[in-house]
């Protein structure tokens, strides 16, 4: 009888188990696996939380609690990290005492908003064209098997950052010599040389851990800071929204907040008003609200067909929620969405156009917002600099409908609306000429499906740019002027001979809906490969006063579905 098959599958989980010092019965680990901490820890003061999890992690005489105490991280972290306990070793919980967990772990071993600020794409589950890695090691150690955010969203001690790795060669024998200690330049030839330049070539798994524990360390200033100012969330009340969405464009609404079953916990009622067409979309949910400014909500929307999961952070000030609501097999469609407190003044939210060009006369501008006063004259309300109102066509309380001219020889950029003397800033742009296009997206990502996994979709989206001052294209001083309609195709991105991905990959829709095709074997395709492929994706804009189109191209990946996800946040029910 061979056992070797059956002894390579015990292997990791006898690493596993010398990396943590637990026995399968969950018994205290000895004292000598774990390295002493050289650092203070955060003391677990919770009762639930100190019963269910000391059997493994002990307490010391300053209520640490082993491993616990040296970590800090966001809520989607600390479930994750108590969902692999019950996997794993043996912890029994029932859904509210996980709740509770969660809660009080993201509150007292939490991070402040200022060291979550640069990875909220990651915890919005945006798709970012890359992200900033620090070197080609780090890159090789970290970032080959998961975006570096993941970790960067940890804050450990420099003992647990060193664990951290012990974990993976556990969980993961292959990362040990794939990723941690390989170092082969990205062109196969030769070795990563040493990030600094005279300095001794370090291990990538060496470099990683001695950059996290420089700038993600257990202590710091901020999270000081935030735990002595944090306080329970005061949300009940009336908040307007204004959001946008790929392909759909903007909205304005409103958001009823009430108070839910349990401190940080609340209901919530939402409307959406697409401005483009007047649709309306309602949605019924709930929503939690960890560590003081973390929303983490679920709704139920009329118009979509599976929940929406809201991913947002609360103001210091608790004036402001911002975030994503999203939806799909991968989260590829949601809106980008900002509230405000309701106030007793006419507020303005949002306008049916994103730019003027200067010299135009007679524009119609509708004006979207909250409590407008039933008369207004034009001397009420001012959208800046050389932009006239010539008339007031209507008044509604939630919409006001002008006439305006534009002087010609007005500057470039961003203007704003003031009624009865209150300002909201930006609202559109005047221009004297669109200079340039760009997609949503310059390169993009979209898997197969159909077969038994979700299809993962990409809405494009074009956008008109004026060059600022400098007159140079993708400088600071470059104005977004909004989405425009363009003529939408794919070409085929020459890859190979006989390149034909553009034919097999999938199709485009008019308003830029980009519909991956089915997943596996395809007879009609050469070799029966499956419809897997690259292309590219490509917008044309003419206007009448263009004499040839203005072109932007974006860079379509269609790979095979995502056929193992490691962990489903559950955190907002």
């Amino acid at each position: 009888m061979n056992l070797l098959p059956k002894l390579a599958l015990l292997l990791p989980l006898f690493i596993l188990s010398r990396t943590f010092g637990q026995t399968p019965d969950s018994a205290p680990p000895p004292s000598n696996v774990i390295p002493p901490e050289t650092e203070p820890g955060i003391p677990v003061t919770d009762k639930l939380t100190t019963e269910k999890c000391s059997s493994c992690h002990r307490a010391d005489d300053k209520g640490n609690l082993t491993r616990i105490s040296w970590v800090r991280t966001t809520p989607e972290g600390w479930e994750e990290a108590v969902k692999r306990m019950v996997r794993l070793n043996g912890l029994a919980l029932n859904p509210d005492e996980a709740r509770h967990i969660v809660t009080y772990l993201s509150a007292n071993h939490g991070l402040a908003p200022e060291e979550v600020a640069p990875y909220r794409w990651f915890l919005e589950m945006r798709q970012p064209e890359s992200e900033p890695i620090p070197t080609p090691a780090i890159r090789m150690a970290c970032a080959s098997c998961h975006p570096f955010a993941r970790p960067q969203t940890w804050h450990r001690s420099a003992t647990e950052w060193k664990l951290l790795v012990n974990m993976h060669v556990g969980y993961f024998p292959v990362t040990e010599y794939q990723t941690f200690h390989a170092r082969p330049r990205p062109d196969g030839t030769g070795v990563l040389p040493a990030s600094t330049p005279g300095a001794p070539v370090k291990e990538p798994v060496d470099e990683a851990v001695e950059f996290l524990t420089k700038t993600s360390g257990l202590h710091s200033e901020a999270w000081s800071n935030w735990r002595a100012a944090a306080r329970e969330p005061d949300l009940a009340g009336r908040w307007l929204i204004t959001a946008s969405s790929l392909g759909k464009g903007k909205y304005f609404g409103v958001l009823t907040i009430s108070p839910g079953s349990a401190p940080g916990y609340f209901k919530t009622e939402a409307t959406l008003t697409r401005i483009a067409d007047g649709s309306k979309s309602s949605f019924n949910g709930q929503s939690v609200v960890y560590g003081g400014y973390e929303w983490r909500g679920r709704a139920k929307a009329d118009s979509i067909d599976e929940p929406v999961r809201q991913v947002m952070a609360l103001s210091p000030d608790q004036s402001k929620i911002e975030g994503r609501w999203f939806w799909g097999g991968y989260q590829e469609f949601g809106f980008d969405v900002s509230a405000r407190r309701d106030s007793n003044d006419a507020t303005v939210l949002s306008t049916d156009v994103s730019s003027i060009k200067a010299g135009s006369k007679g524009v119609a501008v509708k004006i979207f917002g909250d409590k407008f006063p039933k008369s207004l004259t034009p001397g009420d309300v001012d959208l800046g600099s050389g932009v006239h109102l010539i008339k007031v066509v209507s008044v509604k309380p939630t919409e006001v409908d002008v006439i305006v001219d534009v002087d010609p020889s007005v500057p470039s950029g961003f203007r704003g609306i003031a009624i009865n003397h209150r300002i909201t800033p930006g609202l559109f742009a005047v221009y004297d000429k669109i200079d340039y296009i760009k997609i949503s997206a310059p390169s993009a990502l979209a898997r197969l499906g159909g077969g038994g996994h979700p299809k993962g979709y990409v809405q494009f989206e074009a956008v008109a740019y004026n060059r600022g001052v400098d007159g140079a294209p993708n400088t600071a001083d470059d104005i977004n002027l909004g989405p425009v309609q363009v003529k939408w195709s794919m070409e085929e991105f020459i890859a190979r001979f006989n390149d034909d991905d553009k034919e097999f990959v999938g199709s485009l829709s008019a308003d830029g809906l980009f519909t991956p095709a089915a997943e596996g074997p395809n007879p009609q395709r050469r070799f029966s490969t499956n419809n897997t492929g690259d292309v590219w994706v490509v917008a044309k804009y003419q206007d009448n006063q263009m004499t040839s189109p203005l072109v932007a191209k974006s860079y379509l990946v269609v790979t095979v579905p995502l056929y193992m996800k490691w962990d489903e946040p559950e955190i907002a029910q």
